[in-house]
């Protein structure tokens, strides 16, 4: 989680407790940084103007005074497009239209960059429309930290570096320029990305990746065409904001 999206998430967790409080140990555990990268956040959103106090005594910590803040009005970039893909792999359901109309108005309340950097993200991750499979089920994104990692390098468009094992589980280290978060197949998710070991686009299956680290590397331009998945008798569509 950058910065930014923390100071965000920071403010909803203290306002979704309040008036109780929480430590910076507590905070620190949540959001998986120090305790001191706590107290720096806490101090820069007191300084904007947000009203958070901390409170004395062994079972004290930080709240927010709930009374002199607004309910949120945007959502983030990452929060907005998932939505999109929940209400993509819904398909047909009760009051689906209002939910897909109330997502417009979100997207639309968004600051121009915001908006811009959410359909972007959106074009990225896409789904596998198929038919359905007998007794599919969801299956897990893999090892902790991985599709964290993934949303990340998306959004920030920065290089990830992988290790992966194959289907016979030899595993390998590389560098890879995120293209699309793919989902749907199996239940799998998937990542496509510009792999510099064997300098083509390859599909990583979540489940396999032993670790991902996202580098301070930005991504050149490839155009997201290059990205899609070659499959046949597959359809893929794309997260839909707008």
């Amino acid at each position: 989680m950058n910065r930014t999206d923390r100071l965000y998430a920071l403010v909803e967790d203290l306002r979704a407790i309040a008036p109780r409080c929480r430590s910076a140990r507590e905070l620190a555990e949540r959001f998986e940084v120090s305790v001191r990268t706590i107290e720096r956040d806490i101090t820069a959103l007191q300084e904007s103007g947000v009203p958070i106090y901390a409170e004395p005594g062994r079972r004290g910590g930080y709240a927010i005074d709930k009374k002199m803040t607004l309910p949120p009005l945007n959502f983030t970039p990452a929060e907005a497009v998932a939505i999109a893909v929940a209400l993509s792999r819904a398909g047909d359901q009760p009051f689906g239209r209002q939910a897909r109309s109330a997502l417009r108005k979100v997207v639309a309340a968004m600051p121009g960059s915001e908006g811009e950097l959410a359909r972007e993200l959106a074009r990225r991750v896409q789904l596998i429309q198929h038919a359905p499979e007998t007794g599919a089920e969801t299956q897990p994104l893999g090892a902790e930290g991985i599709s964290r990692a993934i949303e990340e390098a998306l959004l920030r468009r920065r290089v990830l570096r992988l290790d992966y094992a194959d289907a016979k589980g030899m595993l390998t280290s590389r560098d890879v320029e995120p293209g699309v978060f793919l989902g749907g197949r199996g239940g799998f998710w998937y990542l496509v990305a510009w792999c510099r070991l064997r300098d083509d686009v390859r599909v990583f299956r979540l489940d396999r990746i032993a670790a991902a680290t996202v580098t301070a590397e930005r991504c050149p331009d490839r155009p997201l065409e290059g990205f899609a998945p070659d499959v046949p008798e597959m359809i893929v569509h794309g997260t839909v904001l707008d």
